[in-house]
């Protein structure tokens, strides 16, 4: 490397504030600067937080297009709904909300440079639009018919392995080749050797001078467990931690073990929370939704067999009627799943106070609150019609099946409670007030 490409380099490092003299880093930096003169397409690679976005301007402010529009613009935060809208613009009523025309990203740095980060983030039909501006500078405005020409370079990068995307099928391979006309890997912090010592004295000290607080001081042992961790999080998370350091630490001189203190844990096994590759089974979820339905179903049937009983005149025994009952309340309850009833536990706590006592329906868990037992009594009194006059109150029907209940148990309480889904305290409650 000769001197005015060293001086050039040095140049660069000093305007985008790139601390560093590794080898790999440099030799990013000479690359960046050979392709800034040519018109080629370049596609940044590397890992989050190693400070990709400094390397699209390199090339813009060394370029012959350095007097003109630089956008960047960030793939994956725009809704993947309006992203062709903002790169290319849209007529006015293209869509509802389109009020005026708008003009795109590539037509606002006609002549310039525009700067895609986490391109791998576009979807397939954004990223046919954008292969036609690279091969011909041609693209269409959202609802328009009218072909639009831009003369633009094109930087992108990404923190993805393109050719995996491209295997998956989430990438265009004719537009991996054409934005990849010139690569350039940016090296993680972990391959940046000494560069590690030299960026941790940059944030200390930037820290101390912005907020006015001692500096910190590393010892020996503080600086090689600096410079021997693998911050998968680079750049960015080396920042992070130091900062901590000088706010915390301020004025003190600290060794490895405070270090260790801020370094995170586990790091190289964390994972995302949801990853591609985990295929979920839901076999379980499928035999229980089956089970429900067929349940349905046969409560379903059971029911029309005794209204059609009902209807021909023949009227049921108490206990068929209570079942019927019970029947149409277990229907609804098993069809609103998303929504179940309160548990009798909750609404009988005193937490709730004794103005939210309930009673028991045989063969369910609904609570009846006092005001709703009263209506529900006049209404079941009331005769249906001539031919239905021994109707029972709800309060006679649950304090027969509490009897049944019992006899079944031999007297038995807490047996008595758990088949009738009930707390034991409730069924010492209505034992009382029954007088059993």
């Amino acid at each position: 490397m000769d001197n005015v490409t060293q001086n050039k380099i040095l140049q660069v490092k000093q305007r985008f504030s790139i601390i560093g003299n590794s080898p790999v880093l440099t030799s990013a930096i000479e690359r960046a600067l050979q392709v800034a003169p040519i018109d080629l397409s370049v596609l940044v690679i590397g890992e989050s937080g190693t400070g990709k976005e400094s390397f699209p301007k390199i090339i813009h402010d060394n370029s012959l297009r350095k007097h003109s529009k630089y956008i960047a613009v960030n793939c994956g935060a725009i809704p993947e709904g309006t992203i062709d809208s903002e790169l290319f613009g849209h007529e006015k009523g293209a869509f509802t909300g389109a009020i005026s025309a708008h003009k795109g990203y590539f037509e606002e740095a006609n002549g310039g440079t525009i700067f895609l980060d986490e391109v791998a983030e576009l979807p397939l039909t954004t990223q046919a639009r954008l292969l036609r501006v690279l091969e011909v500078g041609e693209y269409l405005k959202v609802g328009s018919s009218t072909v639009q020409k831009t003369n633009i370079r094109i930087v992108a990068a990404t923190n993805k392995d393109m050719v995996e995307e491209v295997k998956k099928g989430k990438f265009r391979e004719d537009l991996y080749y054409r934005l990849s006309t010139v690569q350039i890997n940016v090296p993680p912090l972990r391959e940046r050797g000494d560069d590690v010592w030299l960026l941790t004295r940059k944030f200390t000290n930037d820290f101390a001078e912005k907020w006015r607080t001692a500096a910190v001081t590393y010892d020996e042992s503080a600086r090689a467990a600096i410079t021997g961790f693998r911050w998968p999080g680079n750049v960015r998370q080396l920042k992070n931690v130091v900062e901590q350091i000088a706010l915390f630490e301020a004025g003190n001189t600290i060794s490895d073990n405070v270090v260790r203190q801020y370094l995170p844990i586990n790091t190289e096994n964390l994972k995302p929370a949801l990853r591609e590759d985990v295929k979920f089974d839901y076999t379980r979820e499928r035999e229980l939704l089956f089970k429900l339905i067929f349940q349905l179903q046969q409560e379903i049937k059971n029911m029309k067999e005794n209204l059609e009983t009902m209807s021909s005149g023949n009227i049921p025994h108490p206990q068929q009627r209570a079942h019927i009952s019970t029947s149409v309340m277990d229907i609804k309850r098993k069809s609103s799943p998303i929504m179940p009833m309160p548990s009798e536990d909750i609404l009988d706590s005193d937490e709730f106070g004794e103005q939210h006592t309930g009673s028991f329906t045989p063969g369910t868990s609904t609570i009846v609150s006092s005001d709703e037992r009263h209506d529900a009594s006049m209404v079941q009194a009331t005769p249906v019609d001539e031919g239905y006059p021994h109707v029972k109150t709800l309060k006679a029907t649950e304090r027969e099946t509490i009897v049944r209940a019992l006899e079944r148990n031999g007297g038995v309480r807490n047996r008595t409670a758990k088949e009738l889904n009930i707390s034991e305290r409730t069924l010492y409650r209505k034992i009382k007030e029954y007088g059993l």
